[in-house]
């Protein structure tokens, strides 16, 4: 396993020497984990050298705002990351769903910028990648490639961005903004669920020594960083949910599958507080569900496979939910006709409807399954779902474009809005929801060798040790190794000290 970021000790000293050496000559500070999951723990000097530098910057200090605690123009801290208690008069269940924004983190607006950092970072102080020499290739649908890109840059180091074609036009125009070679985007064939077809890529690029690749669906540091950094903040934000509410049990976390990274938080507070844990996917590409395959527009889940840093014994249920319901909810919740009806028909408070906003297509999709959760449990008002929104909207406003012309034809009204909250939010039901037997998530793991062991030449051995749960908790003590080495890194280079 490892050559899939697992290393405890230093690899290559020479490596190493010449990551220290970059990292001195352009003031690279590194986060530990723990600050990241707690940023009471930057220091004071750090966080006041942090005043006025923009946090779009490829500024190395904002490596320090790769976390959950970011106000609302991201350039200071909150006490609690910021999040929405959906109410009922939006969801129709009685069920508080809370949602934690995503879109807060620096540079890309998404939470994806935290999986990029917790993949590149041990494969550094581990000397396993050299900044003066390695380029970093980052395989995603979107909002993860976007994070590596801007991770590398602020490293010192060249990052590759490999996407489908048919992603929104809003993350071409980022990486374009922030890539230093023209040929720093690679194009992929097909849209969302075309992820064999980044692996492809990958593997005709690893013929480069110099080509890295930081496979987010096997790279288990994106689980880790998650487990610990958005697991965290996400117990933090239901305990400051609860204290406002009274008695309020979480009953289950809600996310969708992607690269797997967000749902290992999911593994963390069922661990604290014995909550159920569902993946998402779309309804047009029901892999998890129905063995199934297609296209879809849920931008930033991928599918057609099943990741291996997925904890699959762990997951409770599975749940589809269509594109047609999240492109049609993105027009409803960013239109003014819609935000009117929502206010003045359906009595939605004003200041909720005015932070819709900040949900992007997988955020919705998230909701809505938490919404189908919610009614399938039958869960009444002290019985909380929580649930992230990966990004906001700013990252789909063409999306929306296409979505009036094909599904609106083109305008948008009261009718329009009417019949979308109806069917789309109202309308969920319990349908395309799988509760998992252990047959059902035996047949789930056994998805997985198919992409993992035939195609990506992962060791039979390797593969079926997933199926531990002892296999998942044992990973838990490499975040504490990972830090102590930072510390080293961050000592040799002196950056910290003249802060």
């Amino acid at each position: 396993m490892a050559t899939l970021g697992l290393e405890k000790e230093i690899v290559d000293h020479g490596v190493l020497e010449n990551t220290v050496a970059r990292f001195k000559e352009a003031g690279v500070l590194l986060p530990s984990f723990a600050e990241l999951a707690d940023p009471r723990r930057i220091p004071d000097k750090v966080s006041n050298a942090l005043t006025g530098i923009d946090p779009d910057a490829p500024h190395p200090l904002n490596l320090f705002r790769v976390h959950w605690y970011n106000d609302s123009v991201r350039s200071g801290r909150d006490a609690v990351p910021a999040h929405i208690v959906l109410p009922s008069s939006l969801t129709g269940v009685e069920a508080p769903i809370i949602v934690a924004l995503g879109n807060r983190f620096p540079m890309i607006a998404a939470h994806k910028v935290l999986a990029a950092y917790s993949c590149l970072v041990p494969r550094l102080v581990t000397g396993q990648f050299d900044p003066t020499l390695h380029r970093a290739l980052w395989p995603s649908t979107g909002n993860y490639c976007r994070g590596g890109v801007a991770i590398s840059r602020i490293m010192g180091c060249r990052g590759i961005a490999i996407l489908p074609e048919g992603m929104s036009r809003e993350r071409f125009d980022w990486l374009e903004s922030w890539i230093t070679h023209p040929d720093d985007v690679i194009r992929t064939v097909g849209v969302e669920s075309n992820v064999k077809e980044i692996y492809d890529k990958c593997a005709e690029l690893d013929a480069d020594p110099t080509n890295i690749i930081f496979n987010q669906f096997c790279e288990f540091a994106n689980h880790l960083g998650h487990h610990l950094c958005t697991g965290r903040a996400l117990e933090h934000v239901y305990a400051t949910t609860r204290e406002s509410h009274g008695e309020l049990e979480l009953r289950a976390f809600v996310s969708a599958t992607g690269s797997a990274g967000t749902i290992a938080a999911g593994d963390y507070l069922k661990e604290r507080f014995g909550s159920s844990i569902a993946a998402v996917e779309a309804l047009e590409c029901p892999t998890l569900l129905y063995n199934g395959f297609g296209d879809h527009n849920v931008q930033g889940i991928g599918d057609k496979h099943v990741p291996l840093i997925h904890n699959v014994m762990n997951t409770d249920f599975v749940v589809g939910v269509s594109d047609a319901a999240t492109d049609s909810l993105g027009v409803l919740f960013n239109s003014d006709e819609g935000r009117r009806y929502l206010v003045d028909r359906r009595e939605v408070p004003a200041d909720i409807v005015g932070m819709l906003s900040e949900l992007g297509i997988s955020s919705i999709c998230n909701v809505l399954a938490a919404i189908k959760l919610a009614r399938y449990l039958d869960l009444g008002p002290d019985e909380a779902v929580i649930t992230i929104a990966t990004d906001g909207w700013a990252m789909y406003s063409s999306e929306e474009e296409k979505a009036r012309e094909q599904v609106f034809g083109g305008g948008f009204d009261a009718v329009n809005a009417a019949e979308t909250f109806g069917e789309h939010l109202l309308g969920q039901g319990i349908d395309h929801l799988r509760e998992l037997t252990r047959v059902e998530k035996l047949r789930i793991f056994n998805l997985g060798y198919f992409t993992w062991v035939e195609q990506q030449g992962i060791s039979i051995e390797d593969f079926v040790a997933r199926k531990d749960s002892s296999f998942w908790t044992e990973l838990h003590e490499l975040i504490q190794i990972w830090d102590q080495l930072i510390e080293e890194v961050n000592r040799r280079t002196g950056v910290g000290e003249n802060l």
